[in-house]
């Protein structure tokens, strides 16, 4: 069950580093964008970035210190034309650095978009200015900045895969020489709609005795040729040709003889889950390996859950596919889905898309140009492999949901026992990076740094192999960050420092430091480490300091406690005794503890603990201890002055303690003052132990000896001046109440009190009923106007007025009757005065 957890979701990153919290190194220039070109140079500690009409040389070292920078810009008629085509004039009629090669010492080999008419040209490293060649780009460098794109310098040749035409209609992979350039066939076989994510080269063992050719291998996704669906089925790809190759005689002229491709393969075969859309691939080169390994970071093509995986692939494997696999042919079958099947037919000597190695030498064949039509004829059509490539242990190496790999590098380090570890960083869509390991408990996330405050995706990723100080060099919209391989230094204890399983960090016990082991000059034997987590060895003595409180009775008091671990569990301990927290009178926050209605049997000590299980083992250690006080405080008796005056003429003495206690009930004698609940905050700092303090609680100081007669005296007056705003402010009221009522303002009952003030006789109710007479009347009339055109009389409609006649828009027509306009316009025909029924009228 644990397992298919891991599976579904993946491991959790033991620690997040926010960007605030990790020395990072950033670089941005303003009104420049798009820093997705990184090139390091190590033997001279420069970092060559290519943005948008901008090339840069940072210090590698730390990139906030920029050595050169050069501006190359779109000139205004190409921008218009580029603009012409339909393209958008501020942002895809830039000119955006595509291609950043070193040629040798002292060129770079630079390409850019340049308004969609790719150019390359030559950079001096030493002028840092362009050589003004402005060689045409096709094929070298995309025409959209949106493209697809991928390149390497191979002894002065650029090998790429771009689209060759302005409609990135047709896709090449090719090689860029003055003296045999090669390109693919424009050919659906050959590649069909492919997007190109990775390219390098494996050179040849020189210990070999075969003759074999440097290869140089192409990643990308494309469109699957050998199913055919209602939609596209995407396939992730490895292509090689060879750096010897010429092209054919005849067949294949100035084409690759030696292009051959194949699928990768990474899936969780139990799960039918497969991850088709390859990201990023990076190689790993080392001479402690005994062949290069390919680290491939995936996606699945429909993914609505988030799923990113990384798989591993050894050289000899990918070789074997190309060296001994089946080829693909065209099927003849019709109304099949499958368009591509298994050849097994003969198979021509030398073999097809092979490079000239001892063996075909042998044969007389010593370049791609002696090779036979047959064979050349048999590349062409059957370019892709039938045999996939798949990954070590069949399987990913990391599978993590919620999650968008976007790129990976990967190094590796030899820990103090001697192990070898691959160490992986893979950056994500969010701007986040992961450093995971594989150890004996599986796939482990060390940490999960966030290098872009803004969330942003990482575009490209580099990592400085060079020995010592080793940096990561992410690069994105906005700008390029720079970040060490490791924060060793974060952590503070021994069994942090192992529990973080971090190949780079070990913990000195002499210094009590957690260091990384690539920047010391020796390493001695009495060093901590332990990849698997057994924290066993660590001695971290319990810190005696502590935060000391006192609270009063019946406050909240909160108490902080920081964990960084994702993996551990915070475990609250009072008085020795594990806390329940599930308790109403408790509630555990992500960073604090809080506590209601404080008593005296809160009293006590509380210590903050995190525990991490490994391996079947409990590992606790102390984070925060805090002391809890409910202390009742003696007084100084009050001083003869007060007494004095407490007998005079201060009924209420509690007054006095009220000037301390802040509200908090208190018994008082004319001599002396009883006992009162106070708070105080006793703060004592101990190294990685938070400050803690309660948000609720105020912080008091202890009540003075004496209470001064000045206080006395204003408490005493400010009473008699509330008691005298109140009478005031209620005469006023009376007396704007008898105003309205007299005048008349104010109906009903008021105007009964008045007509009593006044002496007035009480009138009768006036009798209205001639007035509705007169109106009653006045609607008979109406009606029978209506009779007497022909017409029925219509009921009367609800306008709020009830004499309105049913005109439709309220207007009268014109074939009716004067008599009718004339009732409209006197509504009333009876003359009614309407009296107020009021005792003081016949005064009036």
């Amino acid at each position: 069950m644990l397992l298919e957890v891991a599976i579904a979701f993946g491991p959790v990153p033991r620690i997040t580093w926010e960007h605030r919290e990790v020395q990072l190194i950033y670089f941005h220039e303003s009104e420049v964008s798009n820093y997705s070109t990184l090139l390091l140079s190590e033997d001279k500690d420069v970092l060559y970035v290519g943005a948008r009409e901008v090339i840069f040389a940072l210090n590698s070292v730390n990139i906030a210190e920029k050595q050169h920078e050069l501006h190359w810009k779109v000139t205004e008629d190409k921008r218009t034309k580029c603009a012409v085509k339909g393209k958008s004039e501020q942002t895809e009629c830039r000119n955006y650095v595509r291609v950043l090669q070193q040629l040798n010492e002292t060129f770079l080999y630079v390409c850019g978009t340049n308004a969609f008419q790719p150019t390359c040209d030559y950079l001096n490293l030493i002028s840092f200015e362009l050589g003004g060649k402005n060689e045409d780009g096709k094929g070298r460098c995309p025409f959209d900045p949106a493209q697809s794109y991928t390149s390497v310098m191979v002894d002065e040749e650029l090998y790429s895969g771009t689209s060759y035409n302005f409609l990135g209609s047709e896709p090449i992979i090719s090689r860029n020489s003055h003296q045999s350039p090669l390109r693919t066939e424009y050919a659906i076989p050959w590649l069909n709609e492919p997007n190109f994510v990775f390219t390098d080269v494996i050179r040849a063992d020189q210990n070999s005795t075969d003759g074999e050719d440097d290869k140089i291998y192409f990643f990308f996704t494309e469109v699957s040729v050998e199913y055919e669906f209602v939609g596209k089925l995407l396939i992730p790809r490895i292509a090689r040709v060879c750096k010897r190759d010429q092209g054919g005689l005849r067949t294949l002229q100035k084409k690759w003889t030696s292009f051959l491709k194949a699928r990768l393969i990474c899936t969780i075969p139990d799960k039918n889950l497969i991850f088709n859309i390859i990201n990023d691939v990076f190689i790993l080169k080392s001479p402690s390996l005994k062949e290069p390994v390919i680290y491939g970071v995936f996606t699945p093509q429909l993914n609505n859950v988030g799923l990113s995986a990384v798989c591993a692939y050894n050289l000899s494997t990918v070789e074997e596919v190309f060296s001994k696999g089946k080829y693909m042919q065209s099927a003849t079958v019709e109304q099949s889905h499958t368009k591509w099947v298994r050849y097994n037919g003969e198979i021509p000597n030398p073999r097809p898309g092979a490079c000239i190695n001892n063996k075909a030498g042998a044969s007389s064949y010593m370049s791609s140009l002696n090779l036979p039509d047959k064979t050349l004829q048999f590349v062409k059509d059957h370019p892709l492999m039938d045999d996939s490539v798949t990954p070590t242990g069949d399987r990913p190496r990391l599978v993590k949901r919620d999650v968008k790999y976007t790129q990976i590098v990967v190094d590796r380090v030899r820990a103090l026992n001697g192990t070898i570890y691959d160490v992986m960083f893979i950056s994500t869509d969010q701007g986040a990076l992961h450093k995971a390991i594989s150890c004996e408990n599986g796939m482990h996330i060390v940490e999960e740094t966030q290098l872009f405050p803004n969330f942003e995706p990482v575009q490209t990723l580099l990592l400085s192999s060079k020995k010592g100080k080793r940096y990561l060099y992410a690069g994105s919209n906005s700008g390029v960050v720079q970040s060490p391989v490791a924060f060793c230094d974060k952590y503070t204890t021994c069994v942090d420092c192992v529990l973080a399983r971090d190949p780079y960090c070990a913990w000195k016990p002499l210094e009590a430091s957690c260091v990384d082991i690539l920047q010391e000059s020796e390493i001695k034997r009495d060093w901590i480490q332990n990849i698997g987590g057994d924290a066993s060895s660590c001695s971290d003595k319990v810190r005696e300091n502590s935060l000391q409180h006192t609270f009063k009775h019946g406050s909240t008091a909160e108490l902080k406690c920081s964990q960084k671990s994702n993996l551990a569990q915070v475990v609250w301990k009072f008085k020795d005794d594990v806390l329940k927290v599930e308790s109403p009178k408790y509630r555990l926050l992500e960073k604090a503890l809080l506590i209601f209605n404080l008593s005296e049997g809160d009293s006590g000590v509380y210590q903050c603990l995190s525990e991490e299980k490994v391996k079947n083992k409990k590992f606790s250690q102390v984070l925060a201890k805090h002391v809890l006080e409910l202390k009742k405080i003696q007084h100084a008796t009050v001083g003869p002055t007060v007494a004095a005056a407490m007998t005079e003429g201060n009924r209420d003495v509690r007054k006095v303690s009220a000037v301390s206690t802040s509200g908090s009930t208190a018994q008082t004698s004319t001599t002396q003052i009883m006992p009162v609940t106070t708070a105080r905050l006793i703060t004592k700092p101990i190294g990685p132990v938070l400050t803690s303090a309660a948000s609720n609680t105020e912080i008091f100081n202890l009540i003075p000896d004496a209470v001064p007669e000045k206080t006395m005296f204003l408490k005493s007056n400010d009473n008699f001046l509330l008691m005298f705003l109140f009478l005031f402010f209620f005469i006023l009221f009376l007396c704007l109440l008898s105003y309205n009522c007299y005048k008349g303002y104010l109906p009903g009952q008021c105007l009964k009190f008045r007509s009593v003030m006044l002496l007035g006789k009480k009138k009768t109710k006036s009798d209205f009923s001639d007035c509705e007479q007169s109106v009653k009347e006045t609607l008979v009339e109406q009606g029978s106007v209506s009779h007497q055109n022909g017409e029925q009389p219509k009921p009367a409609h609800d306008t709020g007025y009830e004499t309105e006649p049913d005109c439709g828009n309220g207007q009268v027509q014109p074939g009716e009757p004067q008599a009718f306009r004339e009732v409209k316009d006197k509504p009333f025909d009876v003359k009614c005065e309407l009296k107020y029924a009021d005792s003081d009228a016949e005064g009036d």
